[in-house]
């Protein structure tokens, strides 16, 4: 039976570029997990508190979908073009359990 899961990225020092090129990648495999109907949420999280963080960049994402098994979410997790591009210095994959609202 799946299950949601909670997929943090942690941002490397100095990797806005990086991530910027790479963004588009990451988007598309996103975007196949809303049209599946299994994201809850995505987004990334600016390193000032800041809408737009400009060149102080971002801290890292959080995605939150549905897989059919933790270790499906983390063989996801691995393929994320953020982690190819050494974008994220680590990534922490957890089961989520959705509340509210």
């Amino acid at each position: 039976m799946p299950m949601w899961y909670a997929i943090e990225g942690y941002d490397d020092a100095d990797v806005l570029g990086r991530r910027l090129q790479a963004r588009p990648q990451h988007l598309a495999r996103l975007h196949a997990l809303r049209d599946a109907g299994r994201l809850l949420l995505a987004g990334p999280c600016p390193a000032i508190d800041a809408e737009d963080p400009g060149q102080a960049g971002f801290s890292g994402s959080i995605v939150i979908a549905e897989f059919a098994s933790l270790e499906e979410a983390r063989a996801w997790a691995d393929a994320d073009p953020y982690v190819e591009a050494g974008v994220y210095g680590r990534v922490e994959v957890r089961p989520f359990r959705p509340v509210l609202p």
